[in-house]
């Protein structure tokens, strides 16, 4: 079943998509997840 999501919610979900991506083309892989949470912590919050 597939169920609509409404804009705020698509708008939302998009920057933490692009935002992750930035994170880890940024650093590459291999590190711990700590480091990448704490840097889409800093992305997130930069991106207000």
């Amino acid at each position: 079943m597939h169920q609509e999501i409404d804009a705020d919610t698509d708008a939302l979900a998009t920057q933490v998509v692009d935002a992750s991506i930035k994170v880890h083309k940024t650093l590459g892989p291999g590190l711990l997840e700590s480091v990448y949470e704490a840097c889409l912590a800093h992305e997130l919050t930069s991106r207000g």
